[in-house]
């Protein structure tokens, strides 16, 4: 073959693969066309009218089918796994008003959209035992959509990726215990590590604190409600997420810690309806979470541990159980440190001083030999809903000012008082710790607080030098806690920069 027959053959093969990519170019550009603009509803699914449902995605299998006598879903391989019907809802809700992007019609090649083998088919059944098998493929690499089939011999790119609503677990499907997000209790009993119980009362005769409204059952002793309502909110936010068994045995129920629990917590709240007649009404209900913890794990740690030892319970498998469920979840352990913490001085007052400061109309300090007085009154005596002005006595008695001349100057008795740094101070008095150990040392400063109260018409705080970093804290005779000499001393130098 001659140089230049070579060259025109070369040519020829160049014009023909030439004309084979035109070709093939204004093959894909009509088929482009072809899938443009569709924009519909291609699926019309009414969630009421499925029968079963079933999937298939990697390892992963699962199907259900409604019972109508029990009106809900069932496992089928499970009769027992509590379905969520909401979550089966969510799965068929998709396909109600299913749209396409695009559609391509009359589909000779699945695999070029990755239909031959999909990455998830699902399966979806009516009453009336219409079928429908819905497959995924690849994203398309122009549009990023889904490349999906629905049986009717169409690809569609999907507006909705089926793939992110089917790609749960079993797990994902279970119908979780419910806690009800209730705000306040009317009681609250504690057994276990901690064994005594809560009551709600308004307006108590038990404290001098406007605020409080939750006490001690046994000794009516009152707790700081701020602490109470922090608690009540752990209840609700217990964490039930990831369980360990959806049917509990009983002898998963003794290795999860349920017959002999940590701590069990029975909480009884008000709940507020609607009834007929378009009344509320205002009934009771129960929630009780039972603790528990590895029987396995905590007899290994109390046979490693030396004399005097306490096992740390945080730190082994925790458990929980709403009311007699037979579900069991896993308790995170910061979950379980916060559920645990539930003693007297956990929701106590932290504060020496929980009197409302608009009830108190005396002060009285005592620092060294020398007592100082602060009091207040109307600042219009006429009105009772005036502001309260506060004043120091210079001479500390209480001086009649209806008593003095004219001539009087009233203010070689008294001056007027910023009060904001005075309650600062005393509010920055707090426990650091609890104790009924007795007062030995020197005491630095005491205040009695005179209030508009009949069953409390005075309360005294007497604080004595415990060591060099605290103070022990008296209230009415009956030592309760230490409070650091730091912000004793404060309290000290704010009287002092009034009265001196």
């Amino acid at each position: 073959m001659t140089k230049r027959v070579r060259r025109i053959v070369v040519l020829l093969v160049v014009l023909v693969v030439l004309c084979i990519a035109t070709f093939l170019v204004s093959l894909y550009q009509e088929k482009q066309e072809q899938i443009q603009n569709s924009n519909e509803i291609v699926l019309a699914i009414s969630t009421d009218s499925v029968a079963s449902v079933s999937w298939e995605v990697d390892d992963t299998a699962l199907g259900f089918t409604y019972d109508s006598e029990t009106e809900s879903w069932i496992y089928d391989d499970d009769s027992g796994f509590p379905t969520s019907t909401s979550e089966i809802e969510n799965l068929l809700s998709i396909f109600e008003e299913y749209e396409a992007d695009f559609i391509i019609e009359e589909v000779d090649d699945y695999s070029q959209y990755g239909l031959d083998d999909p990455v998830m088919t699902i399966s979806i059944t009516l009453d009336d035992e219409t079928s429908y098998e819905i497959t995924l493929g690849n994203f398309s690499t122009l549009d990023s959509e889904r490349y999906v089939s629905i049986g009717d011999g169409n690809v569609y790119l999907a507006v909705v990726d089926p793939y992110d609503t089917y790609d749960v677990e079993l797990s994902d499907m279970i119908e979780d215990d419910t806690i009800y997000s209730f705000t306040e209790a009317t009681e609250i009993v504690f057994t276990g590590v901690e064994s005594y119980s809560i009551y709600y009362e308004e307006d108590s005769a038990n404290t001098y604190c406007s605020e409080d409204t939750y006490f001690v059952s046994d000794s009516d002793l009152p707790l700081d409600t701020d602490n109470v309502e922090t608690y009540i909110g752990y209840i609700r936010n217990t964490g039930l997420s990831t369980y360990v068994t959806y049917n509990a045995t009983e002898d998963e129920l003794k290795l999860y810690g349920m017959n002999d629990p940590v701590l069990t917590i029975t909480a009884t709240y008000p709940v507020t309806e609607t009834d007929d007649d378009g009344e509320e009404v205002t009934t009771t209900e129960t929630v009780t979470l039972t603790i528990g913890v590895n029987q396995d794990e905590l007899a290994e740690a109390q046979e490693e541990l030396e004399d005097g030892e306490e096992v740390d319970i945080s730190s082994l498998s925790l458990y929980v159980r709403v009311n007699d469920s037979q579900i069991i979840y896993e308790l995170a352990s910061n979950r379980y440190n916060y559920l645990i913490a539930c003693s007297y001085d956990d929701l106590r007052h932290e504060e020496v001083l929980t009197a409302d400061y608009s009830s108190i109309y005396q002060l009285d300090f005592t620092i060294e030999d020398a007592t100082y007085t602060i009091y207040s009154e109307l600042s219009d005596p006429d009105d009772e809903e005036s502001d309260l002005v506060y004043y120091y006595y210079y001479d500390g008695e209480a001086i009649d000012a209806d008593s003095l001349d004219e001539d009087d100057d009233i203010s070689n008795y008294r001056v007027e008082v910023d009060i904001d740094d005075i309650e600062s101070a005393i509010d920055a008095v707090t426990a650091e710790s609890y104790t009924s150990e007795e007062a030995d040392g020197k005491l630095e400063l005491s205040f009695t607080a005179y209030l508009d109260n009949e069953n409390y018409p005075e309360v005294t705080v007497e604080l004595y030098r415990y060591d060099g970093t605290y103070c022990l804290a008296v209230i009415n005779g009956e030592p309760t806690s230490l409070v650091t000499r730091s912000s004793v001393v404060d309290l000290i130098e704010t009287i002092n920069s009034i009265v001196l």
